[in-house]
């Protein structure tokens, strides 16, 4: 029971993470913001 409940979590936050990164993405208001933001991702690690 214990393990299938960490497998689940696993798979929920697998999922959440990259979804999360395309909204704050997509919520840039033209190219150079999308490009900065991009940028910050790759140097800073892409947990937001």
């Amino acid at each position: 029971m214990f393990a299938h409940l960490l497998e689940t979590l696993s798979t929920w936050f697998e999922t959440a993470e990259p979804s999360r990164r395309e909204a704050y993405l997509a919520s840039s208001s033209d190219i150079v913001q999308l490009e900065q933001r991009i940028r910050s991702l790759e140097i800073n690690g892409y947990s937001l």
